[in-house]
């Protein structure tokens, strides 16, 4: 289970992506605000965020990166722009979590390729669980 800090710190690094294109369009705060609301952050903790900068805390669970790295790919699709800087950024931040680049990369593409840019989570597990055999 997560802890309130946790949380915090996975919404914050996922706003900090969200504007690494430069602006925080009104779908990715939507999505945003959802994802607050499911992880049970305060409306009035989840606006703070904005104005803070807090510490990428190291996610230990191979599922929670995987699902970290699907929150922040989903996102990066939500406002219908795809930007270079957002590519960019997303291979790095995998990377980081230690995921395989191959996935990073046949996740992103099947994403793409998708007309509603998302994919089944047993696609997404099994992708990440082929890499590691």
């Amino acid at each position: 289970m997560q802890t309130k800090i946790q949380k915090m710190s996975l919404l914050a690094d996922m706003i900090a992506f969200a504007i690494v294109d430069g602006k925080l369009h009104d779908k990715e705060f939507k999505l945003l605000s959802m994802i607050a609301d499911e992880l049970k952050i305060s409306t009035k903790d989840f606006k703070e965020l904005f104005h803070q900068e807090l510490h990428s805390d190291v996610i230990k669970s191979d599922f929670e990166r995987i699902q970290q790295f699907y929150r922040l790919a989903l996102l990066m699709h939500s406002d219908g722009i795809l930007h270079e800087r957002e590519l960019v950024k997303i291979h790095e931040i995998g990377l980081t979590m230690g995921l395989n680049p191959f996935a990073i990369k046949r996740i992103l593409k099947a994403m793409e390729q998708s007309p509603t840019r998302t994919i089944s989570p047993t696609f997404l597990l099994h992708v990440f669980q082929e890499q590691l055999n």
